[in-house]
């Protein structure tokens, strides 16, 4: 018997429109064009769907990258806010090392909190808890 629960939309959508707005202006300074370039690419084709079960990047040129993680596969979040703290940067780390990063998050203290929720919710890591070493 398989059990199949409902799939919760935490965020869908892009990266914060303040990234956007702070990168245009620095885009005045010939020092703040790659800056503004890389902003005005995040907001056309940029999109991040956390849900209850995944998070999903769509990205790369014209947005047909497509990433999947789900939460037991993760093994550490590392943020850090920007824009005054209205939006941030997360890198999550994976269990084989890997990272996906996420840029230009809105409200990006709450999303980091859900999904820390939900790595500890994990079974995996229920497990991992559970199991000890032999000690010496």
């Amino acid at each position: 018997m398989t059990l199949i629960t409902k799939e919760d939309i935490f965020y869908e959508g892009g990266p914060a429109s303040g990234d956007l707005i702070i990168n245009l202006m620095a885009g005045i300074t010939l020092i703040g064009l790659p800056f503004t370039f890389g902003a005005i690419v995040r907001a056309l084709w940029v999109r991040y769907k956390i849900t209850s079960r995944r998070i999903s990047v769509t990205g790369g040129w014209l947005g047909r990258d497509k990433t999947q993680v789900v939460y037991s596969q993760i093994s550490e979040i590392r943020a850090i806010p920007r824009g005054l703290g209205s939006y941030g940067d997360m890198v999550l780390v994976l269990k084989d090392g890997a990272r996906l990063e996420i840029r230009s998050i809105p409200n990006f203290r709450e999303t980091e909190a859900y999904i820390l929720e939900k790595i500890e919710k994990s079974p995996s890591n229920k497990l991992d808890k559970d199991v000890q070493g032999f000690s010496n």
